[in-house]
């Protein structure tokens, strides 16, 4: 279950936003996918958590936005990290508006619950 806070520049435009909030969901799940967590293409509720922030005016940033995913470590995510979010990142450049954007995943030890 990654979670995923996009922090942005005040000029990137809300459609870009909501484009980035329509397919993030997908291709972060594709990019995290392992034996341990399988991605069937069909997300639930609290498959993936996604939160957007503006910039405040102490934040410095030179990107119009940072997407920052945690998703739980397992040995089968780490082996190749790098080049899942390489990948990631050539995927929302291809699918989406934003341009001048950059990456952050981190795998935590971690455990999830929810309410069913």
């Amino acid at each position: 279950m990654p979670l995923i806070e996009v922090t942005h520049a005040a000029h990137v435009p809300e459609a870009t936003l909501r484009e980035l909030a329509d397919k993030l969901p997908h291709l972060v799940s594709v990019a995290v996918e392992c034996p341990e967590e399988p991605y069937d293409g069909d997300l639930q509720p609290g498959d993936v958590e996604i939160r957007f922030r503006a910039l405040g005016p102490l934040d410095r940033s030179g990107l119009d936005a940072v997407i920052e995913i945690r998703s739980k470590y397992f040995e089968s995510r780490a082996v190749d990290w790098q080049e899942r979010v390489d990948e990631l990142h050539e995927r929302i450049a291809e699918s989406t508006a934003l341009e001048d954007f950059g990456i952050y995943l981190s795998l935590p030890v971690a455990a999830w619950a929810q309410t069913e």
